[in-house]
């Protein structure tokens, strides 16, 4: 699906065959694009975060990329030990703590990717919404799936033609 699409365009973590496929992904958008120094001081915090994220004192096998400075992907191998729920609740705290740090809003939901000129967009719904109307985005449009469940559909699903992405409920 991928072949035609710019390596620079899928998220790292998408190949990272040292994870299982099923692997599983959070995918978060945040409210506005990060600048270097924000990427930069994410990034270390992320990385600090999966290097100590445990579920009932287990050490997770975990991973973390911010990507195209707008989204910031999570990944747990749960072959090595299970994210549990209590876990996964640490996840949340943690950007949500990095995000009043920041003041970026890293559960921005309802700003959506697309694939244009071979180059990544952003857009809150409503413009998004304009843009189909408009015609820019069209049913073959390539969108980004942030609803990837697993490191295996980040590889192979990570981008959706619009007509059968979850965005097209929400226009």
């Amino acid at each position: 699906m991928h072949d035609t699409i710019a390596p620079a365009l899928t998220p790292t973590l998408a190949n990272d065959t040292t994870f299982a496929p099923e692997s599983k992904v959070w995918i978060y958008t945040t409210s506005r694009p990060l600048n270097e120094q924000e990427t930069q001081a994410i990034r270390q915090a992320l990385d600090m975060f999966t290097r100590q994220w445990t579920a009932h004192n287990q050490a997770l096998k975990a991973a973390a990329e911010v990507f195209m400075g707008q989204l910031v992907i999570l990944m747990v191998d749960e072959t090595q030990a299970d994210a549990s729920g209590c876990s996964i609740d640490k996840s949340v705290h943690f950007l949500e703590a990095l995000g009043r740090e920041t003041g970026i809003d890293f559960f921005e939901r309802m700003r959506f990717a697309w694939i244009e000129a071979g180059n990544m967009h952003f857009a809150d719904r409503p413009q998004f919404t304009q843009f189909v109307q408009q015609g820019r985005i069209g049913p073959d449009t390539l969108v980004v799936n942030t609803l990837a469940p697993s490191r295996s559909e980040l590889e192979n699903n990570w981008l959706v033609p619009f007509s059968k992405s979850w965005h097209k409920r929400l226009i």
